[in-house]
């Protein structure tokens, strides 16, 4: 089923949060809709019936995922419920108001949730050191019991393609991994599912639109001043792949949906062992056509390699 036709039998609504950008927005807003509706499509991430916990950091991604998902809420074949949800992690200085108001504006149901992670990130992290890793586990503790609370089925993040590459490659170099992060993921409590709806689109598109739209961004105080971090040198060696082969990110990502697991190392993915020669009529090329041997010199001949 795809994702973002209207509802049969019925007109299509003028969408509020749309029709007074510019055409050359709307435009790009439809190419992002298409990308994500696409992606939900592929990995069904949402289903008639889901109440989908949208979690909203304050960030160009977070506004961007709740503006399409809206959208989408309008126009899918299905019914499914939204709850916008932004964790306040006790940041100094962090501007309590500017969610709250901007979802009311909105419409959108939301829960404010308040933890001082920040105080224990600070405190257990050495100065100098990556927060990352920590703050990225007591958030997700936070909001995944958050999401059993209210019965949310789904758990949608604003990761997008360059966030999924960049996982590929800092656990290629720095765990020695064949990871990235996944469109579609359970918990390992088989509690929760997290989606990522943006998995398909470019950070660069998603930029251009939250700039346009003049989303009230919130900067992280935690992450956002650490200049030295290795995804960041990973993230400017695929910006610069980009700019010298664009398309070049596309088709990393595709072959992300295309593994051949007896043309890896993986002894536990394909069973090398086991491989012998079989018996077989004719010859086979290294392309696995076939060549029965007849044909094979006759061919030969005609190529002028006998004679």
């Amino acid at each position: 089923m795809a994702f973002c036709p209207a509802r049969a039998g019925e007109p299509e609504k003028r969408d509020p949060m749309t029709h007074t950008l510019t055409p050359e927005t709307q435009r790009l807003f439809s190419t992002l809709v298409r990308g994500a509706a696409q992606a939900i499509t592929d990995y069904r991430m949402i289903e008639d019936g889901d109440r989908v916990m949208v979690c909203l950091s304050g960030g160009k991604d977070s506004y961007t995922l709740l503006d399409i998902l809206l959208h989408l809420q309008k126009r899918a074949p299905i019914d499914f419920e939204i709850v916008a949800v932004n964790l306040d992690q006790g940041q100094p200085g962090f501007p309590t108001h500017v969610l709250p108001e901007y979802l009311t504006r909105l419409g959108v149901r939301h829960d404010i949730l308040t933890e001082d992670t920040y105080s224990i990130v600070k405190e257990k992290v050495p100065e100098g050191k990556t927060t990352c890793s920590l703050c990225s586990r007591l958030r997700r503790g936070i909001l995944y019991r958050h999401a059993r609370e209210i019965g949310a089925t789904k758990i949608a993040l604003g990761h997008h393609r360059d966030d999924i590459l960049e996982t590929l490659f800092m656990n290629m170099f720095f765990g020695a991994r064949l990871k990235a992060m996944p469109p579609k993921l359970q918990s390992d409590d088989g509690t929760n599912v997290v989606i990522r709806p943006l998995a398909y689109l470019a950070e660069r598109d998603i930029e251009r639109y939250a700039v346009a739209k003049g989303f009230p961004i919130i900067p992280c105080n935690l992450c956002g001043s650490q200049e030295n971090l290795q995804r960041r040198v990973v993230g400017e060696m695929l910006e610069g792949w980009e700019r010298e082969h664009p398309g070049r990110l596309q088709n990393i990502l595709r072959s992300l949906t295309r593994v051949t697991p007896s043309h890896l190392l993986d002894r536990d993915l394909f069973d090398f062992a086991s491989l012998s020669v079989q018996p077989v009529e004719g010859d086979k090329g290294f392309d696995g056509e076939e060549y029965p041997e007849r044909e094979f010199l006759a061919g030969l001949r005609e190529m002028t390699l006998i004679q």
